[in-house]
C-alpha cells in the first residue's frame, strides 16, 4: 500500500484526496478510537426537506389542501439551502373561544382572606331610606299607632319600633323614613314596607318609592392582639388613634371607602359600605396589614 492509498484510507468521507480532482491534496490526521465513534449528523434527503417546507407554505397561506411537492424544484445536494434550511414555524395567536384551542391560563389572583382564614365579616346593621310620596301628621300616627312616639322637643320625627325584623324607623313629617337595625338586604326592605303598611292603615296615601341602602356595618374578629401603636406610624396617612379618647384606631381606606375600627384585642369593625361586597374587599386588604402587627408574647 502506498502513501497515497494510506491516507486516503483514514480520511473522512465526502472530502478530497491527495490526487483527487485535479485540486490541491488535503491531508487528514489520523483518526483516533474516540474521533471514529463519533458519527456526522445525518442530513435529511432533498425531499424530505422540500415537502416540510411545502407544508410550511400551506399552513402559513391557510391552505387546507395540501399538495405534492415538485421533485424538480428539488435544491442540490451539497447546496447550502439544502443543509442549513430549518423549517419554520408560523406563530399563530388563537382567542381561548376559539375552537380547537386550548384555553389560556388565567393569572392566579391573590387569595381573599376569608378563603384562607375562614373570618367573613358579619353585619350587623343596615341603613335605609325610603321615600313615602306623601306629606304626613306626626302627631295623629304617635296617638294610633303602636309602638311609636314622638317628641318634637327632642326630636322632630316619630320613632316607631316593630318586632319582625327588630328595627326601627324614624318617620318624618315630608314623608320620608329612615330604617334602621336590620341585619341584611332583604330585612331591611321588607321592615320599610311594614313601616309604610302602618302608615297606610292610618289612612295616608303612603307610597314604597326610591328605597335605599345609605350604610352597611359590619364586624368581624381576627384572633389574635394587633400593635396599634406600630399600625398607626406605618400607616399615619389613613389612621388615627387617640387612646386617651378613643381605645380603638381610626382607619380610614380610600378603595374601598371605608371606615375601620380597629381594637386591640383583634375586632374590628367596618362601616360607611353600601354593598355587601365592599365590606368584604375592606377586610380582605387589611388583613395582611393587621398580620403584620400581630403582638408576639
Amino acid at each position: 500500500m502506498n502513501s497515497n492509498q494510506a491516507v486516503s484510507s483514514l480520511s473522512s468521507p465526502g472530502l478530497a484526496t491527495p490526487g483527487s480532482s485535479g485540486g490541491p491534496a488535503i491531508y487528514h490526521a489520523p483518526m483516533t478510537p474516540s474521533a471514529m465513534l463519533m458519527q456526522p449528523p445525518i442530513q435529511r434527503p432533498p425531499r424530505v426537506i422540500e415537502q416540510q417546507q411545502s407544508e410550511d407554505e400551506q399552513h402559513r397561506h391557510g391552505s387546507s389542501s395540501r399538495q405534492s411537492p415538485q421533485i424538480g424544484a428539488s435544491p442540490a445536494v451539497g447546496s447550502h439551502n439544502a443543509v442549513m434550511s430549518t423549517p419554520s414555524v408560523p406563530f399563530s395567536w388563537q382567542h381561548p373561544g376559539t375552537p380547537g384551542s386550548s384555553p389560556m391560563t388565567p393569572l392566579n389572583p391573590a387569595t381573599p382572606a376569608s378563603e384562607y382564614t375562614g373570618i367573613l365579616p358579619q353585619l350587623q346593621n343596615i341603613v335605609s331610606t325610603v321615600n313615602l310620596g306623601c306629606k304626613l301628621d306626626l302627631k295623629k300616627i304617635a296617638l294610633h299607632a303602636r309602638n311609636a312616639e314622638y317628641n318634637p322637643k327632642r326630636f322632630a320625627a316619630v320613632i316607631m319600633r316593630i318586632r319582625d325584623p327588630r328595627t326601627t324607623a324614624l318617620i318624618f313629617s315630608s314623608g320620608k323614613m329612615v330604617c334602621t337595625g336590620a341585619k341584611s338586604e332583604d330585612l331591611s326592605r321588607l321592615a320599610a314596607r311594614k313601616y309604610a303598611r302602618v302608615i297606610q292603615k292610618l289612612g295616608f296615601p303612603a307610597k314604597f318609592i326610591e328605597f335605599r341602602i345609605q350604610n352597611m356595618v359590619g364586624s368581624c374578629d381576627v384572633k389574635f392582639p394587633i400593635r396599634l401603636e406600630g399600625l398607626v406610624l406605618a400607616h399615619g396617612q389613613f389612621s388615627s388613634y387617640e387612646p386617651e379618647l378613643f381605645p380603638g384606631l381610626i382607619y380610614r381606606m380610600v378603595k374601598p371607602r371605608i371606615v375601620l375600627l380597629i381594637f386591640v384585642s383583634g375586632k374590628v369593625v367596618l362601616t360607611g359600605a353600601k354593598v355587601r361586597s365592599e365590606i368584604n374587599d375592606a377586610f380582605n386588604n387589611i388583613y395582611p396589614i393587621l398580620k403584620s402587627f400581630k403582638k408576639t408574647s
